[in-house]
């Protein structure tokens, strides 16, 4: 049997055909750059969110840089984040000159530790910028109060969280942005590149839209000196259809992800695979379904060869990445960052996996331990 990590094709089977449409139709308007589909989709992402706005652009890394641009973070400032996620999120801190400061993960979620967060904090500290991890929120009841009691800024970085909550609000509503990405293996993903930045501020909001669009809020007049940042009108109407059955796709990760814990536990894998943690405050969206094991390498090859899809997020914490060299980390500063880089691997988790399929993945892990 075959279970590719993801499988676009079958999700995209059952809306072709409605999707087929509103591209036609889009293409007969032939008005592609910002514009109504754009702004209905932002309307609509701002109101799923409960956020007053939402600015789409090119990708999720453009929304994490509009964000801090926004900010006006630059050299000089800090920015506090996790080691332990996509290149994207301290990369756009350091593309404005800035320090990623980096502090260790919660071993159980992979998410920013709280507690670790305020003996970081400097008199450069410009903004927090935790990451909602594989589809599960950071601790924000502990996060977001720290930041306010020290007048710090909270940018989310939720391009796996869409539809994820924390003590049931929604990731992208707690900090003065959220920000997401549609790339297309996103639980909401597009037919290319895009992001969303969700905003709490109207002001904050107004310039954000200049800086998507180099810097102005008219034509060929500049406030700012912005970027060419924009979500295209063709992207926006496929997000559109996808967006009504969001929860539709959330309901069937998470059911798959219910029956690989009853699989795994029928199999007595208990004392060798070590499960994804949700916390009793969390609503996971399993973007990705990380498990843990201490031969992560050799379990990932048995897979491939019995054609199981499996990825590994991350296999190099940020603070050993040789452009990050000159920030001074070494080996060893977050031992739980490092840990996870050495034994998390995913696993198939799509909506569309059938019963047999999840079977055959749980299978074949107990085969590789048997």
């Amino acid at each position: 049997m075959k279970v590719p990590l993801l499988d676009l094709k079958a999700g995209y089977q059952e809306i072709r055909s409605e999707i087929e449409a509103v591209v036609l139709e889009t293409m007969q308007e032939q008005a592609f750059i910002l514009g109504k589909r754009v702004q209905d989709f932002e309307r609509a992402i701002a109101d799923y969110v409960g956020v007053p706005h939402a600015v789409a652009c090119a990708s999720g890394s453009d929304a994490l840089l509009l964000a801090l641009m926004a900010l006006d973070v630059g050299p000089g400032d800090e920015v506090i984040t996790t080691p332990y996620t996509f290149f994207a999120t301290a990369g756009s801190i350091a593309r404005l000159g800035a320090r990623p400061v980096f502090v260790d993960i919660d071993p159980e979620t992979f998410n920013l530790d709280p507690a670790r967060v305020e003996e970081a904090i400097t008199p450069r500290t410009r903004a927090v910028l935790p990451v909602h991890l594989f589809g599960q929120c950071a601790d924000m009841s502990a996060l977001v109060p720290l930041c306010d009691r020290k007048g710090i800024p909270v940018v989310e970085d939720a391009a796996q969280a869409l539809g994820a909550r924390w003590q049931g609000r929604a990731a992208g509503s707690f900090g003065v942005f959220g920000c997401f990405s549609f790339y297309p293996s996103k639980n909401l993903g597009g037919f290319g590149d895009g992001g969303i930045v969700t905003v709490q501020d109207d002001s904050l909001a107004t310039k954000l839209r200049a800086l998507r669009t180099h810097g102005g809020t008219r034509k060929y007049y500049y406030e700012y000196v912005g970027m060419n940042s924009r979500l295209d009108a063709l992207q926006a109407v496929v997000l559109q259809v996808k967006l009504k059955r969001l929860e539709a796709y959330h309901a069937g990760r998470r059911r798959n992800a219910a029956s690989y814990r009853r699989l795994f536990e029928e199999a007595g894998l208990g004392d060798r695979v070590v499960l994804p943690v949700e916390r009793e405050e969390a609503f996971h969206v399993y973007n990705q379904f990380v498990i843990r094991v201490p031969d992560r390498d050799g379990l990932r090859n048995h897979l491939k060869a019995l054609g199981v899809g499996t990825e590994v997020y991350y296999p190099l914490s940020l603070h050993k990445q040789p452009c990050f060299d000159g920030l001074g980390y070494r080996p060893g500063a977050f031992p739980h960052a490092e840990k996870a880089e050495q034994e998390s691997l995913a696993i198939p988790i799509y909506p569309e996996l059938t019963a047999d399929q999840l079977a055959y993945v749980v299978s074949s892990v107990a085969a590789y331990y048997e």
